[in-house]
């Protein structure tokens, strides 16, 4: 039996196979969570439906996170299934194409910076403020960020500050929520190929940087934020809130490379 046997987790934002949502689904499933899955827009209900299908998913329903009305009639649905929640992992994140290949200040707009802090930061606590009656006192509530978020990062511009808005919303989300027992914590995953990522200019660059320079010598994978995502859904992390967990194989703390030595 998995640590998560008889939890009932939400994951928002579940996209394809090649997405960090679907390595966290992955993991939850593997550890006795009973699943629900949201999608956004027609075009992704049957192939999300598919991937509940493998994971014996309760249900599969849309959700447009741009749009408040969405998100409530969302979890009317749900509330159709379950009466109660343990987990929800928030894995919401986008910018308008445009705003993430060249120089930041020449691409930033006013439309695309808020944009990117509407989806990528303020779905967060929208989805949180929509599920409240649900949660369970010991529930869990878990995002992903990135270390842009704290460091400028190449063509990753105005998803920067959309990040670090996400990372301050876990703070205030945790010392508001820890009164009714609610945990609020942030995954800071290392890049890695999704769909996502396919946005973002000199891609692979950016993997064979972070590789050649983090700890491990590796670039981190699904299997790591799912299974770290995992933990923090659990009651093994009853004492942790408030904290934006690093999976990036070390990546964030080097100030430089090392040597090698014999």
């Amino acid at each position: 039996m998995g640590f998560l046997a008889g939890k009932r987790a939400l994951v928002v934002g579940v996209a394809s196979t090649r997405s960090i949502a679907w390595g966290v689904v992955q993991a939850l499933h593997r550890e006795g969570a009973d699943l629900a899955l949201t999608y956004q827009g027609d075009k992704l209900e049957e192939r999300v439906a598919k991937l509940g299908d493998q994971v014996n998913a309760s249900a599969c329903l849309s959700m447009d996170v741009a749009e408040d009305k969405d998100i409530d009639r969302a979890f009317d649905e749900l509330r159709e299934t379950w009466d109660q929640l343990d987990i929800i992992v928030h894995s919401v994140g986008f910018a308008p194409r445009e705003q993430l290949d060249g120089r930041y200040i020449d691409c930033v707009t006013r439309e695309g910076f808020r944009i990117a802090h509407d989806i990528s930061s303020y779905s967060f606590p929208a989805v949180a403020k929509a599920a409240r009656p649900m949660l369970r006192d010991n529930a869990s509530l878990l995002t992903m960020s990135y270390l842009g978020a704290i460091r400028a990062i190449p063509n990753y511009n105005v998803m920067g500050p959309a990040k670090a808005s996400l990372e301050a919303n876990v703070r205030f989300m945790a010392a508001d929520l820890g009164r009714d027992g609610i945990r609020v914590n942030g995954i800071s995953a290392g890049p890695m190929k999704t769909l996502a990522s396919a946005g973002i200019s000199n891609f692979r660059y950016m993997l064979n940087y972070v590789a050649d320079g983090s700890a491990l010598k590796r670039n981190a994978t699904l299997d790591d934020v799912g299974n770290t995502a995992a933990f923090l859904g659990s009651d093994l992390a009853a004492g942790i809130t408030g904290e934006i967990i690093y999976v990036d194989c070390g990546f964030n703390m080097m100030g430089m490379g090392f040597p090698e030595q014999s």
